[in-house]
């Protein structure tokens, strides 16, 4: 099997509060989260993925959360010095970290561009302050613009804002006047993405008022494609939008190509191809018992070989989200397995309409498969 392009994911987990809709590995900071200790389990964690890596080239470099805004820039320096010590990262990797506003004043953007980030994603979700105290965030419209002002100043030309829609009370216009407030910011890409209730959450326990039924959704996410497609951007993926090719996420593009990803952090995962085939590999998701395995100098986690079954199915979960799909002789690449296999995998779909095979064999969702993705994903849980 040849091997993918490598990312490298780091998981910083606490946030100021646990937002209702949120189903994340994350926790809340209380006054003293111990970040400083946590940067050196990330780093013990390095050493581990190092010998992963095996001298593969670090492609990406993705710091999620949680929030990681609520490092220091000095934090984030030593863990991005910390990466750049232990592997090969290659001139122009893409080095993405989330911020959330109202939690940037730990550290201006100019300071975490200066510690090696060079790509930011911005936690918005909207700019209707009623919304956003729905939604249980910290900030509000204004702090969105403050952030975005100072991320401009401090010479980023390649940052993210995140939308929700189909939020409480949202209307079709409301959404549209959403989009067109971050797209007035000048993001080079916006991620608008549906509020969906989460098992394990407050919202799923206790759904919010007033949520749009699935018509009035479906009008809402057709209505903001039309408004973003008409503002410059571009949608490739699901949820994603971008006002060029080379301005997509290439961390998630990775993801979505079902590319290697070495992982860090509590509850991380990641996912590497070897001889044997891929396999894929996961974090104590606890922050202290994290810790406490790293302080520990215990074993690196087990990675679990990917069956024919898994390797079809996870795929097929991340390609399909991708609007020009995938050609095959990249799934035939990524997975090791056959021509044969993936027709019979989309066989099923195919005379449902679901996915479409073009001239130059490239395997596509419909618009229909894209509407029902859903349902198009659950057909891979089946056995090939």
């Amino acid at each position: 099997m040849n091997k993918p392009p490598l990312s490298l994911y780091a998981h910083l987990p606490w946030c100021v509060r646990k937002c209702p809709y949120c189903d994340f590995n994350s926790h809340t900071a209380g006054d003293t989260p111990p970040k400083q200790r946590y940067i050196d389990a990330l780093l013990a964690d390095l050493d581990r993925e190092s010998e992963r890596a095996a001298g593969r080239t670090i492609e990406s470099i993705f710091l999620g959360g949680g929030t990681p805004s609520l490092f220091s820039p000095g934090e984030i320096g030593q863990l991005l010095e910390g990466v750049a010590g232990r592997f090969s990262v290659a001139t122009d990797a893409e080095v993405t970290m989330e911020a959330n506003p109202g939690t940037v004043e730990f550290g201006t953007p100019a300071a975490y561009r200066d510690a090696g980030v060079n790509r930011l994603s911005i936690g918005a979700q909207s700019f209707d302050d009623d919304a956003l105290k729905r939604l249980g965030r910290i900030h509000g419209s204004d702090d969105i613009r403050r952030t975005v002002e100072d991320v401009v100043t401090a010479g980023f030309d390649n940052f993210n804002i995140d939308l929700m829609h189909g939020l409480p009370g949202q209307t079709t216009e409301s959404a549209t006047i959403d989009i067109e407030s971050a797209a007035a910011l000048g993001p080079t890409h916006i991620s608008w993405y549906q509020l969906t209730l989460e098992p394990n959450t407050v919202f799923f326990a206790r759904p919010p008022d007033g949520l749009p039924q699935e018509e009035g959704a479906w009008e809402i996410q057709d209505a903001g494609a039309q408004r973003l497609r008409s503002l410059g951007y571009r949608q490739y993926e699901v949820s994603a939008w971008a006002v060029d090719e080379k301005r997509r996420c290439r961390h998630n593009v990775n993801y979505w190509l079902f590319g290697d990803y070495l992982a860090v952090g509590a509850g991380a995962h990641g996912k590497i191809s070897g001889s044997g085939g891929a396999a894929r590999y996961r974090k104590p998701a606890n922050p202290l018992q994290y810790m406490l395995a790293m302080e520990g100098g215990g074993a690196a986690a087990q990675p679990e070989l990917l069956s024919d079954d898994d390797l079809v199915f996870e795929f097929m979960l991340n390609a399909l989200r991708l609007l020009d799909g995938f050609p095959e002789n990249l799934f035939q690449e990524r997975t090791g397995l056959s021509r044969e296999q993936l027709e019979t995998a989309m066989r099923g779909p195919l005379e449902k309409g679901l996915v479409e095979r073009d001239a130059s064999n490239t395997w596509r969702a419909t618009a229909l498969g894209q509407q029902f993705l859903n349902d198009l994903q659950a057909e891979f849980l089946r056995k090939f």
